[in-house]
């Protein structure tokens, strides 16, 4: 059975206490947005076209207790990228954490996929987290960012360049984020490795892959959504990435 610390009794210093996360309506950003109602955290449940699932999140999270909400945007869009956090902050009062979960992901080679699909890539993948970061900090008071990369940046995934670009920008980002914006906000992330199978595969394309890394496994949503906790919960900690991957990231050759 899953357990989880509360903020309010771990971070009161701080006073996390709302969050905003992105793609929250399903996979990986649903389970992390439940995992911080569990600890204690009101949540702005973002969505693009998933409203009908960032609705079914919300209501979860106020069956256990906390305040939800649903802010819905294109973050392929830069404008409504930066009005989502107004209205998320609107909404709830103040956002104190931010987890940029939303991603794309699309097949591509670098020898060949056009501009328009790089730019795709980075637009939501990397400058609306950036977009979205800048307007946390322009409240001007404490808080936390937690960015979700791939533990694959580590070595390179050439079925799918323009993500693998995208998130390897993130991830550059994130460091240079952490620096800019201290002391009062915190910047981290979390790389996952064989967590979810890819959308219209199921578990078996986990099972297959199982010993690509080390502990010949693969792990669930609930691993990453610890992971998240953890930099949420530990306020001396910044500029780090945390890879839920089963140490696969350290058999990668490329950028090793």
């Amino acid at each position: 059975m899953m357990w989880y610390h509360t903020l309010s009794s771990m971070d009161a210093s701080d006073g996390l206490k709302s969050a905003l996360v992105t793609g929250a309506g399903k996979r990986l950003g649903r389970a992390i947005a439940l995992a911080l109602a569990r600890s204690g955290v009101d949540v702005a449940v973002h969505c693009n076209r998933s409203a009908g699932e960032a609705l079914e999140a919300a209501g979860e999270i106020r069956a256990l207790g906390r305040r939800a909400w649903v802010v819905q945007g294109d973050l392929g869009d830069a404008a409504q990228a930066e009005a989502l956090f107004e209205r998320a902050r609107d909404a709830a009062g103040r956002i104190d954490i931010l987890v940029n979960s939303a991603s794309i992901f699309s097949k591509s080679r670098l020898s060949d996929f056009p501009p328009e699909n790089l730019a795709a890539n980075i637009q939501v993948n990397a400058m609306a987290p950036l977009l979205l970061s800048r307007a946390l900090a322009r409240q001007g008071r404490g808080g936390c960012i937690v960015n979700l990369l791939d533990s694959r940046i580590a070595d390179y995934d050439a079925e799918h360049a323009a993500y693998h670009l995208s998130k390897r920008l993130l991830h550059s980002l994130t460091r240079m984020l952490a620096l800019e914006l201290a002391p009062r906000v915190r910047v981290n992330a979390v790389a996952p490795g064989l967590i979810l199978p890819p959308p219209g595969e199921d578990d078996s394309c986990l099972e297959r892959l199982r010993r690509t890394n080390p502990l010949q496994s693969h792990g669930g949503p609930s691993d990453v959504a610890e992971a998240v906790l953890f930099l949420v919960r530990s306020p001396f900690i910044t500029g780090q990435v945390i890879y839920v991957d089963g140490g696969r990231h350290m058999k990668g050759s490329v950028y090793g």
